[in-house]
């Protein structure tokens, strides 16, 4: 089973949520509706919380870990991420916030409080610097990550729609478990 307590804290599922047999999600880790784990992913809520919201999907073989609570920071760095947020293949976000209908390129890594707002698009193999904030609406590339331009009205609509195409290929895969 993919699902794992830490100490006193056990993952909490929303509804219809999809978790590949092959994923960890560990300790204080909240799923939104609709929301998807895939192959080899990891969820660590060990010494802080991760928050995924509804209908984001998180792909294979990515890592979400969080930053602990220390005196000069009591939140710590938890991992938020928001609605309808596609996090493509071999992704780390560590301690980041992620706001709602953003893409994350694959291979990209985003690190301990990052603040990435609604409607931006990471691109693939990006490195977000420790507590960056980025511009709503905008393409990021590199390493270090840069803005790159304003994102055209096509890509935000694609942003919404590439988490909606998500939630359908994980309800194709919950139909198919429940007719085995």
């Amino acid at each position: 089973m993919p699902l794992s307590n830490y100490l006193n804290t056990s993952p909490v599922l929303g509804e219809r949520v999809y978790l590949h047999p092959s994923c960890q999600v560990i300790g204080d880790v909240k799923l939104g509706d609709d929301s998807s784990i895939w192959c080899n992913t990891v969820l660590r809520g060990d010494v802080n919380r991760i928050v995924v919201g509804r209908g984001s999907n998180i792909q294979d073989l990515t890592m979400c870990h969080v930053s602990h609570k220390t005196a000069d920071k009591p939140e710590g760095s938890p991992l938020i991420i928001g609605d309808y947020v596609t996090v493509g293949h071999s992704v780390i976000l560590h301690g980041c916030r992620i706001g709602n209908e953003c893409l994350i390129g694959m291979g990209s890594i985003v690190m301990d409080d990052v603040v990435v707002p609604d409607h931006v698009m990471v691109g693939a193999g990006s490195l977000i610097s420790p507590g960056k904030l980025l511009e709503s609406g905008m393409l990021y590339m590199g390493r270090p990550a840069k803005a790159v331009r304003a994102l055209t009205d096509d890509e935000i609509n694609y942003l919404r729609y590439s988490a909606d195409h998500y939630i359908e290929v994980k309800n194709n895969f919950l139909r198919t478990e429940q007719n085995k």
